[in-house]
Parts: C-alpha cells; sequence; structure tokens
C-alpha cells in the first residue's frame, strides 16, 4: 500500500493517516530537482489512482508556477484496465488492454525517457516485467 505524499487528505485508503510529509521539504533546491528531471523525460505512464490525484490538481494550477506548466505539458499515458478515458487533462491517453506489451511499444517510441511518478501498483507491475525508466 501506498500513500500520496503532497496532502494529509489525498488518499487515505486502507486506513493510512501520514499523508503530506512531503510538503515540509518542498523548497527552492527541490523544486529545481524536480523541475531538472522533468527536463529529461517525455512523459509520465500514470496509474488511474495517481492519475486522478494528479489531474485533480495540476490543470487548475496557477500559470505562472513553472512545476504546472511543465506537468500539463508533458505527456501522461494513463494505465488503467478500468478507466475509458482519461480525465481531461491536457496531453492525456489511456493506456489499457495489454499493459506489458503496451508500456513497452510506449518504451520503444524516439524521444526521452518516461518517469514513473507514484502509482505503486504499476511499479510493481515494472517490476516483474524489467521495465527500465526512472521513479520518482
Amino acid at each position: 500500500m501506498f500513500q500520496g505524499p503532497g496532502d494529509p487528505n489525498e488518499d487515505r485508503s486502507g486506513g493510512f493517516e501520514r499523508g503530506g510529509w512531503q510538503l515540509a521539504y518542498s523548497d527552492d533546491v527541490f523544486g529545481s530537482a524536480v523541475l531538472g528531471l522533468f527536463g529529461e523525460i517525455d512523459g509520465f505512464p500514470f496509474g488511474r489512482r495517481t492519475y486522478e490525484i494528479m489531474a485533480a490538481h495540476w490543470p487548475s494550477a496557477p500559470e505562472d508556477d513553472p512545476l504546472a506548466r511543465t506537468m500539463n505539458r508533458l505527456a501522461k499515458h494513463v494505465v488503467s484496465t478500468t478507466l475509458e478515458e482519461p480525465l481531461h487533462w491536457e496531453n492525456s491517453h489511456l493506456v489499457g488492454g495489454d499493459v506489458p506489451t503496451a508500456v513497452a511499444e510506449l518504451k520503444d517510441q524516439p524521444g526521452k525517457d518516461l518517469a514513473v511518478f507514484g502509482s505503486g501498483r504499476l511499479v510493481q507491475t515494472r517490476m516483474q516485467h524489467d521495465w527500465s525508466m526512472s521513479t520518482v
């Protein structure tokens, strides 16, 4: 089980009460490091739950926030067997069906790396299939 680090109420499923720890450690150095990483990738494979949490925040974040601009611009590949289409968030694409094959096809496309952001179940699937990609 995983809990979102961004907000204490982000995901309390499974009885977790310790979310939101990350905000206390966020500063300009952390922000620069994250933006640096995001400059080296073309997008994110997201699990459904992480995508829904992120899509509830980033599309309406202030446009003068460089992290928000980057999050909204990068590709979001939503890995789900339950969604029929992703929520409305710029540059979002649904990845369904045979997930290992679909992610392998994403990885074979030309361009920069993909980075898994959160998405606990997707990370477990990644380890089972030995996908090499960054995990944030």
